[in-house]
């Protein structure tokens, strides 16, 4: 089997873990990388025994798949150049700035029967999977992401950089169009949102409230979802899901006091931990070399973006 030729344009901390992962993935040839930070680019290709680039038009024609994790602004660029020399790729989230660029780069991939893909890695998470199957009929979905600071992003504020994995989660979840958006953002140590709670109302009826913190120095990873009959609780950092199921409830009444008593059942879902990232590259290469379907939609994605960019405008007029 002839091997799928891939690049990394970008070597940060993200573009080191495509890198990584594309090693170990069979039937796969790393190229090469490209990152203008020459020095870094260098040290990352003699790890992995391939070749560094100053420039990525210089991988330009010669690769099959490439992922693209260079700051956002960078993204549409890069992406349309690789599109248009006939390249298959993921583009790290968020995907563009604007749903006009996202909706080019899509059509591009379309007229040139190329996969095109986001790097929403939560997407693979085996948690997430499972949650899938559970969730029927959501009442309320809480999520919390939050964590410290890390001054290496300085591209995006905390929703592009963190919320937009809950919110596209949710979309997911649901699949029911957002009625109404609410937002309260911060600026703490940066000149972007580093707070941001938000409650989305969805068409179906379901409350969502989602809280993303790149200010808080315990990290915190979690979504809670009420449904009539049950409570459902994901910590994606340990891969764990919890349902409690209510069994009964009874009350007593004595000259003292009345007392309540409620008694439940817990069942906890034991999920089998694969690296989501290799999950979601391997599904990539599926896709451009042997034509698998994509597991989620164009609209999907477009529409996962649109409601990020919203919440983002919302909160950046807050910190005006």
């Amino acid at each position: 089997m002839k091997k799928v030729r891939v690049a990394v344009v970008g070597v940060g901390r993200m573009g080191q873990y495509h890198v990584g992962v594309y090693s170990e993935i069979p039937d796969v040839r790393l190229i090469g990388i490209a990152d203008i930070n020459e020095t870094r680019g260098k040290e990352i290709a003699g790890k992995y025994n391939t070749k560094s680039y100053g420039d990525y038009k210089k991988l330009l024609g010669k690769v099959d798949v490439a992922s693209i994790a260079v700051p956002t602004s960078l993204h549409y660029k890069i992406a349309k150049d690789f599109l248009q020399a006939g390249t298959n790729i993921l583009i790290e989230k968020p995907m563009t700035r604007s749903i006009d660029e996202a909706r080019e780069l899509f059509n591009i991939a379309e007229k040139k029967k190329l996969t095109l893909h986001i790097g929403h890695v939560e997407r693979f998470n085996g948690a997430v999977q499972e949650l899938k199957k559970i969730v029927d009929n959501p009442l309320f979905i809480e999520s919390r992401r939050l964590g410290p600071y890390d001054p290496r992003i300085q591209d995006d504020g905390v929703v592009m950089d963190l919320m937009i994995h809950d919110i596209d989660i949710i979309l997911n979840l649901l699949n029911s169009k957002v009625r109404d958006i609410n937002v309260v953002g911060k600026s703490v140590f940066s000149d972007k949102d580093d707070l941001c709670n938000v409650q989305l109302e969805f068409e179906n009826g379901c409350l969502a409230t989602i809280t993303a913190s790149r200010a808080t120095q315990h990290k915190i990873r979690t979504l809670a979802i009420t449904q009539k009959d049950k409570y459902i609780f994901l910590d994606y950092t340990n891969q764990d899901i919890h349902i409690h199921r209510q069994a009964f409830s009874e009350h007593s009444i004595t000259k003292q006091e009345l007392r309540y008593k409620q008694e439940s059942f817990t069942e906890r879902i034991f999920v089998h931990r694969e690296n989501p990232l290799k999950i979601e590259l391997k599904h990539l290469i599926d896709c451009a070399a042997n034509g698998a379907e994509r597991k989620v939609s164009v609209e999907e994605e477009i529409y996962s973006l649109q409601i990020a960019l919203e919440i983002e405008k919302k909160s950046r007029l807050i910190n005006a």
